[in-house]
């Protein structure tokens, strides 16, 4: 509801009696118990300063704390529980009393919202449940009472048994008399008793003595080592020849109560009060929490012991006892402390059997207990996550924020984080907070040891919590590691096909320290369709198929019956690019065809020429432009050749990208005409030629040298046979042609030929690409160069 004034600044305060504003019942909580009436409002509704006021017919009285102890009531803020709480004795002033039985209560609770002040009325009629004692005593945490009965048992002996007050009803006509360590004072009237703080009210049934505790007339004494407060009273009234007396005693344990390592908290009285009363014939304790009693199977399951020593009773409450109440404080360290409101109940029977009933409502409170949280580093390695648990953490106590390796970050956690944060719950009244940070968090630190093959994650946690309703902030710091042994360099599984090698790597877990490449270059998905490579990359494996002759391969042993390919891979370390380790696999292959094309200038072709040879022709009986170049080894259908570029009569074909070294293998045979006439002898020619890109070259050939970054491209060209009437230019009809390789290894120093003349100069690149910018000016694209000649030449 609309909170605010329900009055106007004009009202008197005495018209606020009539306030219509209404509390919510979820934030109220009134009880009438056996000897006091209850008011609990909570805070969170009733405002940092609320204040209460009695109400009765004769105006409103807004209750002080002098106010409350003179007039019988007791206001607490309980900010453990949350609440503010008023207690109010039956007998306590502005209580309209019907006959001891019926009491009625009318209070206003002044709270305030939004810097406005709002009044609520607060009503409640209880009859008490408990019959009344001939003499009851309450020693309230601020006042002491005393009410007995009217008719009073005189003491034995006595003839006449029976004296009443009721003769003596007017207030006005009863004096007192106060005493003060043995000594009688001087009698007042009752107005000018109730002046130094003292209350006496004489109802129908009862007549009544309160006073604050620290009156100047109140004796503080000790009773066996136990610190008392007594004051003693006597109330008298003159009525003709007949003289009323009652000796009023209010007498209170005054001890502060203790705490015992063991972990109770302890509160002591004396079994007998002097000089409340003397020869205690039977004396019961009964104890209980915030103002109600426990039965005693009850008091016993809680925890509370209750013990008489000689002639003072002890009892001790276990500090966290249900029905206390805890707090949580910062003082360097996380500590806590129980506030335990205490309700006593000490029935005495003297030896003329009357009944007085002592009710004590104390506040027992432990010191500062150290109260730690605990972490539990709860990390499985092979889910590779770090799992922390804060455990132990009081209700008071909330989690905001954490700091992971010294970076911040505030709860709840994104949604999209990798981290996460679980509240757990437990019926103990404490919680816990479950932290998971993945290995691979940007935020956690790894280190590895090349020396000692051992991987270490870290994370550093320093857990930022808050005292409510404080907001007092709390750290607690945990520092938690992974480490993974025997860490090494991936390795690959190598498996030959007939169409290439086959290389598989099982995933591991810190396998991401290094880096997979093909040489220089790391093996990505788009360097693998670069290349014509099959990858294949989940979770679980690398899958990676090399066909033959794409880039990579290294092949050696070249025959007629096949030859050996070999491809590596490398492992490079991720932060350095180190080579850690490799993987070669060398497979035998065989292939009807074959062009390779070296870095160093050398042209290796095994040809099928059994098209190009007549019937009956032999591959061995074959050359190159050079007829001195003939096969290395021939059978029936291929021949191999083996030559350095710039040999065997080869030519140079330049153009502004590539440079290209051309040969042919030809075969001679006779052949006879239509008329059956010998001809003359003819020519088959298959091309075989190696393309470099000029880009890749640091040097042409002179006489014996060569230098490239990659292997060229090499072409097996099959021409179609001529007839005399067609013209001798050559048209390919079938080539094979090798994968031209995008990126070489890291330059390597050239291999020199052994020198067989004395040294000649060179032609280099840059002379080269110089030519080429004037072979543009001068319109032409493409030259051709006889390659014997390149040695011989000393500039273009």
């Amino acid at each position: 509801m609309a909170l605010g004034f329900c009055f106007g600044v004009a009202f008197l305060l005495s018209v606020w009696s009539t306030a219509k504003c209404q509390i919510p019942n979820e934030v109220l909580n009134m009880e009438c118990r056996d000897r006091f009436f209850m008011i609990a409002v909570d805070l969170s509704f009733a405002g940092n300063e609320p204040h209460f006021e009695a109400v009765d017919e004769t105006g409103v009285y807004p209750i002080s704390e002098q106010y409350a102890a003179t007039c019988g009531y007791s206001i607490s803020i309980v900010p453990q529980s949350g609440h503010v709480e008023l207690r109010a004795s039956y007998f306590s002033c502005h209580t309209d009393n019907k006959d001891d039985e019926m009491f009625t209560f009318k209070f206003n609770l002044v709270a305030t919202h939004d810097r406005e002040e709002a009044a609520y009325a607060l009503n409640k009629t209880c009859s008490p449940t408990l019959p009344w004692a001939p003499r009851d005593v309450t020693c309230e945490v601020n006042y002491m009472e005393v009410y007995v009965r009217n008719e009073v048992t005189c003491p034995s002996g006595n003839e006449d048994q029976n004296a009443s007050l009721k003769p003596a009803s007017a207030t006005s006509d009863w004096q007192v008399l106060l005493h003060r360590d043995g000594e009688q004072l001087m009698p007042m009237n009752l107005s000018e008793a109730h002046k130094q703080g003292y209350a006496f009210d004489l109802t129908d049934g009862r007549l009544v003595f309160r006073t604050p505790y620290g009156q100047p007339d109140s004796l503080s004494t000790t009773v066996n080592g136990v610190p008392v407060e007594v004051v003693h009273a006597t109330l008298f009234s003159r009525q003709s020849w007949v003289v009323l007396m009652v000796d009023l005693v209010a007498a209170c344990s005054m001890y502060e109560g203790s705490y015992d390592e063991s972990g109770y908290m302890m509160w002591e009285t004396p079994e007998e009060l002097q000089p409340l009363m003397s020869g205690l014939h039977e004396t019961q304790i009964n104890v209980g929490v915030n103002g109600e009693l426990v039965e005693q199977p009850v008091a016993e399951e809680r925890g509370y012991i209750v013990e008489k020593h000689n002639t003072t009773v002890q009892i001790s409450i276990p500090y966290n006892a249900e029905g206390g109440y805890r707090k949580s404080l910062v003082s360097g360290d996380l500590y806590e402390f129980y506030v335990f409101d205490l309700y006593v109940e000490q029935i005495s029977v003297d030896e003329d059997h009357v009944d007085t009933r002592l009710r004590f409502h104390r506040t027992l409170a432990t010191p500062l207990l150290p109260r730690p949280v605990f972490s539990l580093n709860r990390t499985v390695l092979e889910d590779r996550t770090f799992t922390v648990y804060l455990g132990d953490v009081p209700e008071d106590v909330e989690l905001a924020a954490v700091h992971l390796n010294g970076h911040k970050y505030m709860l709840p956690f994104n949604n999209t984080s990798s981290q996460t944060i679980t509240k757990v719950v437990h019926p103990n009244n404490t919680h816990g907070y479950t932290l998971k940070v993945p290995f691979d968090d940007p935020v956690v630190v790894q280190k590895f040891s090349k020396e000692q093959a051992v991987l270490q994650y870290k994370l550093d946690v320093n857990y930022t919590m808050t005292i409510l309703p404080e907001n007092e902030p709390y750290y607690h710091l945990e520092s938690v590691e992974a480490l993974f042994t025997d860490v090494s360099p991936p390795t690959f599984q190598a498996v030959c096909s007939e169409s290439g090698i086959r290389f598989k790597l099982d995933h591991r877990s810190f396998d991401y320290m290094w880096d997979i490449s093909v040489g220089s270059d790391l093996l990505t998905s788009e360097l693998a369709a670069q290349h014509g490579y099959i990858l294949s990359n989940n979770s679980q494996s690398l899958l990676l198929n090399v066909p033959l002759f794409t880039h990579g391969y290294k092949y050696k042993d070249v025959t007629l019956k096949g030859f050996f390919g070999t491809f590596e891979i490398l492992v490079r370390d991720h932060d350095t690019s180190e080579v850690q380790s490799s993987t070669v696999k060398t497979c035998p292959f065989t292939a009807t065809e074959l062009i390779l094309c070296s870095t160093d200038g050398r042209m290796t072709v095994v040809a099928d020429l059994s098209l190009a040879i007549p019937s009956g022709g032999v591959p061995a009986r074959t050359n190159l432009v050079d007829k001195y170049c003939r096969p290395k080894e021939a059978d029936d259908t291929k021949a191999l050749f083996s030559f350095p570029l710039n040999g065997c009569g080869s030519t140079v074909k330049i153009d502004r990208q590539n440079v290209t070294y051309q040969n042919e293998i030809f075969f001679s045979k006779k052949y006879l005409d239509v008329n059956g006439a010998v001809s003359v002898n003819t020519t088959e020619r298959v091309m075989v030629q190696c393309t470099y890109s000029l880009a890749s070259l640091h040097r042409l050939f002179s006489l014996y040298k060569f230098e490239s970054d990659k292997v060229g491209v090499g072409r097996i060209i099959h021409t179609a046979q001529p007839t005399a009437a067609q013209s001798p230019t050559i048209k390919p009809t079938t080539a094979l042609k090798t994968t031209l390789a995008a990126k070489g290894p890291t330059r390597v120093p050239a291999a020199y030929l052994p020198a067989a003349n004395p040294p000649v100069r060179y032609i280099r690149v840059s002379r080269v690409k110089s030519f080429l910018s004037g072979m543009r000016k001068g319109g032409s694209s493409q030259t051709k160069i006889d390659a014997a000649k390149i040695g011989r030449a000393s500039n273009f």
